[in-house]
C-alpha cells in the first residue's frame, strides 16, 4: 500500500485528477472502481485531533483478538510468513502481540528464518505514541519466543508504521487478511477538510457514517481473492441508513461469512456502549452465513469452542457456554439491514424472505408511507376550529389516538395551506389563514424550507396527499415495545410521527393481525435499531421489510382468526393464525 502523498505526483499540473482502487476481477460485478481526487485537498491536509483519536479508541481483550485470528483463519499452522496481514488502525499493540506470538510459532514448525516474515505484517496507526508502544509489544513478545533482539528490532519497525490507513491506496488487491479494532471517530467531529477527502476517497461513507466504515471499505478492497477482513466495531452500519452503500458493496463482490454478536460480552480494556460484533467478509461468492450470539458469560474457552467449530463446517447449528449459533444458507444478498436476532430466528426470517413479497412490495398489495412533518407543529397543529376558514383544518390523526388499540380521536387539526391540487393555497384568498400565518412568518421564514423557498415560506415540509384522507389505514406509533397496528377508518391525515399502510386488495383488519403478530414484530426488531429499554422503531424503512402472503393464500377461515385476534387486540392469537397463513409450524422466539 502506498500513503496519499505519494500518489499525489508531481507529473500532474491539474487540481484534480483521479486514482484506481483495484477490487478484484472475479466477475462479480466491480471491476476497478476509479474515484476522483482532489490532490489540492491533499496539501496542508488538516491533522485529526490527538484527543479525537483516543476517544475513538477501545482495546481489545487478547482471548477476543485470538478468536478474531481463528475466524480469519490466520493461525500458527499455516505458513504465515508466505501470507500478507494488515491492521489498519493498531493502538498500542493488542493484536501485534498476538499476531507477533503466531508469526513465531509458523516459522518454527515451517522452519524459517525470522527475517523471511518480514513482508508477513504491515500495521499502521496515527499517533507516534501507539506506533512505539506496538513496536514494543511486538519485540518483546518475539523475544520471549527465543528470537534475538537483533533480528527482532529492524523487523518490527518494518511491521509497524505511523500513517493514516484511510489515505493509504492499495498498489493492488493482494492481501490476505485485514484484522483489528477501527476507531469510533463520527465523520463530523473530523476536520472538515479531512472528512471530505475520506468521502471522496471511500464512497461508502455517506451520511453520518463512521469511520470505520471507511477502514472496512478500504479493507475490502485491499483483498485478494479468497482474502478475509475480520473486524470487531459497532455493528450499527449493519442495520443503519448510513451502511447502506457499504452492504451494496459487500453483496456485490465478497461474501459474509460470520457474524459473532456481542453487544453484552466484556470485549475490551474498558466498558463500552458499542454494540460490537465480530464480522467476517471475505473476496469470495456468497455461500452460507454462520451467525452467533452471545452472552455475558462469553469468553476464552466458549470462544476457541465457537471458532473451532465455525471452522469445521459441521452441523447446521450449535450451542455452548454463552454462545448459540447457526449457518444461514440463503443469505440476503443485497443492501438490506442484517438482521440482529438469534440465530434461529434469522434461519426463519431468511426462510420467509424467500417465500414472500415485502410489505410494500407492488405484488403485496400494499402501500406504506409516513404522517405530515410541518417544521413548525406549534403553528400548524391546533385544536382551535375557529383559528382559521373551516376548509383550511384538516383533522389530524396524532400518535395519542392510537394509545389505546383503538383509534379515538383527540380533536386535533392541521391548519393545511395545501389546495387538493398540490398547490399552496392563495393567502389573500383566505383572509384568516392569510392573517395568521403571517402572525407567524419569522418562525416559518426562519425553517431551512423557509429560507430555500422564500416565497413559499408558509409551506409544511411535506405535501398533504388528500387522497389519502378518507382512505381507511392501519397507523403505526414509531415508537412502541411491541407491535401496534391500529385502524384509522378514514377522515383523518397521519402526523408525521406515525406511519400509515393502505391497500386495494386487503381487508385492513385481517392485514392488522398479520401485523399484530410476533412474526410481523421480529421482522421489525430483526432490522431496526432498537433505543434503549429494547422499544422498536416502527419506521416505514423496517416495516417494507415484513414479508406478508398474498391474499389468495390466507384461507377464509385463518382471515376470520386475524380479523378476530385484530379486533380483540390478541396478539398470541394473531401469531397462531398468521403461522397458520405462512405456512408454519412454530416460530422461534
Amino acid at each position: 500500500m502506498q500513503l496519499m502523498p505519494d500518489v499525489a505526483r508531481k507529473d500532474s499540473d491539474q487540481a484534480g485528477t483521479s486514482i484506481r482502487l483495484p477490487v478484484g476481477s472475479e466477475g462479480y460485478g466491480l471491476g476497478v472502481t476509479t474515484l476522483p481526487l482532489d490532490l489540492a485537498a491533499l496539501a496542508g491536509l488538516p491533522a485529526i485531533p490527538a484527543e479525537t483519536v483516543t476517544y475513538g479508541e477501545v482495546f481489545t481483550r487478547q482471548w477476543v483478538v485470538e478468536t478474531i485470528l481463528d475466524l480469519a483463519d490466520w493461525r500458527s499452522d499455516r505458513d504465515l510468513a508466505a501470507t500478507r496481514l494488515v491492521e489498519p488502525a493498531c493502538g498500542p499493540g493488542a493484536f501485534l502481540h498476538v499476531i507477533a506470538r503466531r508469526v513465531s510459532e509458523s516459522c518454527r514448525k515451517f522452519d524459517r528464518p525470522l527475517a523471511e516474515a518480514a513482508g508477513c505484517v504491515r500495521a499502521l496507526d496515527l499517533l507516534p505514541a501507539h506506533v512505539a508502544a506496538s513496536r514494543r509489544v511486538a519485540t518483546e513478545a518475539l523475544v520471549a519466543e527465543g528470537w534475538g533482539r537483533a533480528e527482532v528490532e529492524p523487523l518490527v519497525r518494518e511491521w509497524v508504521n505511523q500513517g493514516d490507513y484511510l489515505l493509504s491506496l492499495p498498489d493492488q488487491a493482494d492481501v490476505d487478511v485485514v484484522v483489528g479494532n477501527p476507531p469510533y471517530i463520527r465523520l463530523e467531529d473530523l476536520p472538515d477538510q479531512r472528512a471530505k477527502v475520506y468521502r471522496s476517497l471511500w464512497p461508502t461513507m455517506v451520511g453520518r457514517a463512521d469511520v470505520y466504515v471507511g477502514f472496512i471499505e478500504a479493507g475490502l478492497r485491499s483483498l485478494r481473492s479468497g482474502g478475509a477482513l475480520a473486524f470487531i466495531c459497532a455493528d450499527r452500519w449493519m442495520r443503519n441508513q448510513y451502511g447502506r452503500a457499504l452492504r451494496e458493496m459487500i453483496a456485490a463482490g465478497f461474501a459474509v461469512e460470520t457474524i459473532v454478536s456481542m453487544h453484552d460480552v466484556d470485549a475490551f480494556e474498558e466498558p463500552v456502549s458499542a454494540y460490537p460484533a465480530v464480522v467476517v467478509l471475505r473476496r469470495r461468492r456468497q455461500a452460507s452465513v454462520v451467525v452467533a450470539e452471545t452472552t455475558t458469560s462469553f469468553a476464552s474457552a466458549a470462544a476457541s469452542d465457537l471458532a473451532s467449530w465455525v471452522r469445521s463446517g459441521d452441523g447446521a447449528d450449535a450451542a455452548g457456554r454463552g454462545w448459540e449459533a447457526a449457518r444461514v444458507s440463503n443469505w440476503q444478498a443485497d443492501g438490506r439491514p442484517w438482521p440482529a436476532v438469534p440465530p434461529a430466528v434469522v434461519a426463519a426470517l431468511t426462510d420467509l424472505n424467500q417465500r414472500f413479497p415485502a410489505l410494500g412490495d407492488p405484488e403485496s398489495g400494499v402501500r406504506v408511507g409516513i404522517g405530515v412533518a410541518t417544521g413548525a407543529d406549534q403553528v400548524f397543529i391546533t385544536q382551535d376550529r375557529a383559528l382559521v376558514e373551516d376548509d383550511r383544518l384538516l383533522p389530524l390523526a396524532m400518535a395519542r389516538d392510537t394509545t389505546t388499540g383503538s383509534f379515538v380521536w383527540s380533536g386535533h387539526y392541521l391548519v393545511n395551506p395545501w389546495a387538493v391540487d398540490g398547490q399552496l393555497v392563495s393567502l389573500p384568498e383566505h383572509p384568516r389563514l392569510g392573517r395568521y400565518l403571517r402572525g407567524h412568518a419569522e418562525a416559518l421564514g426562519s425553517r431551512h424550507v423557509g429560507r430555500r423557498q422564500p416565497t413559499r415560506w408558509y409551506r409544511t415540509i411535506d405535501k398533504v396527499d388528500h387522497t389519502l384522507v378518507d382512505r381507511p389505514k392501519l397507523l403505526f406509533p414509531d415508537l412502541k415495545a411491541t407491535s401496534h397496528p391500529v385502524l384509522e377508518p378514514g377522515g383523518h391525515y397521519p402526523h408525521h410521527n406515525l406511519y400509515w399502510i393502505i391497500s386495494d386488495s386487503w381487508d385492513l383488519e385481517v392485514l392488522g393481525g398479520l401485523l399484530l403478530s410476533a412474526i410481523a414484530e421480529t421482522f421489525v426488531g430483526a432490522y431496526c435499531v432498537r433505543m434503549r429499554g429494547g422499544t422498536l422503531r416502527f419506521q416505514a424503512q423496517y416495516l417494507r421489510l415484513i414479508r406478508i402472503p398474498s391474499v389468495e393464500q390466507v384461507a377464509p377461515e385463518v382471515a376470520d382468526a386475524l380479523r378476530d385476534a385484530f379486533r380483540r387486540r390478541d396478539r398470541r392469537g394473531a401469531t397462531t393464525a398468521a403461522m397458520s397463513a405462512y405456512g408454519l409450524v412454530s416460530w422461534p422466539r
